[in-house]
């Protein structure tokens, strides 16, 4: 099979405007160590597995910026680039705070195949499970909504196993990575960092 080979500019110029990466973005040419990028079996993926562009997306589930990409740029990304087979998305957890950690362990406890849809409902009401008064509770309800009962996110929430495998990604993103903020992409192995403003 003949496999596509692009160049960091022919990426960047590729994904660029679909990502809304604004000329002001940081763009780290640098390659990332190639073994901290592969693809895990049990990572999630969106789109097709054999897609020749690889995104890598470190994500808050508390952070505005994030929220912005997942509901206003990422419908037309997935349009245009994932759903036709030449993209695939990575979403790996990078956790800002003590809620971000338990939304991504809630969002890691659902079945694989609705991974991406919890993604899409916690950030689509970000601003309301974040400024609620009992941010478990609200999330238990949204969670509810992807057909997980109660007793399973508080199961879910208590899995120290699942929350040290979160927080040790997060520390080799940062430590390895040079992951600093979210969210923070890499397209193919090479670093855009910069918030996503437009489809």
């Amino acid at each position: 099979m003949h496999k596509i080979r692009l160049s960091r500019l022919a990426i960047a110029g590729l994904l660029g405007a679909t990502l809304g990466l604004a000329a002001a973005a940081r763009v780290v040419l640098a390659d990332a160590p190639a073994p901290l990028l592969e693809i895990a079996k049990d990572e999630r993926i969106l789109g097709n597995p054999a897609a020749p562009i690889t995104i890598v997306e470190y994500a808050s589930m508390t952070c505005p910026h994030c929220a912005h990409f997942a509901k206003e740029v990422l419908p037309e990304l997935k349009r245009k680039w994932i759903d036709t087979g030449k993209v695939k998305l990575v979403l790996r957890d990078f956790p800002l705070d003590q809620l971000a950690l338990r939304a991504a362990m809630i969002q890691r406890c659902a079945p694989p195949d609705r991974f991406y849809a919890f993604a899409d409902m916690f950030f689509a009401d970000q601003h309301q499970w974040v400024t609620a008064d009992d941010a478990n509770a609200a999330l238990a309800r949204l969670a509810a909504l992807g057909g997980m009962s109660r007793s399973e996110v508080d199961a879910c929430l208590k899995n120290s196993a699942l929350e040290n495998y979160i927080l040790q990604e997060r520390l080799v993103a940062s430590k390895n990575l040079g992951v600093e903020a979210t969210p923070t992409f890499f397209i193919n192995g090479s670093k855009f960092a910069g918030a996503p403003t437009r489809p």
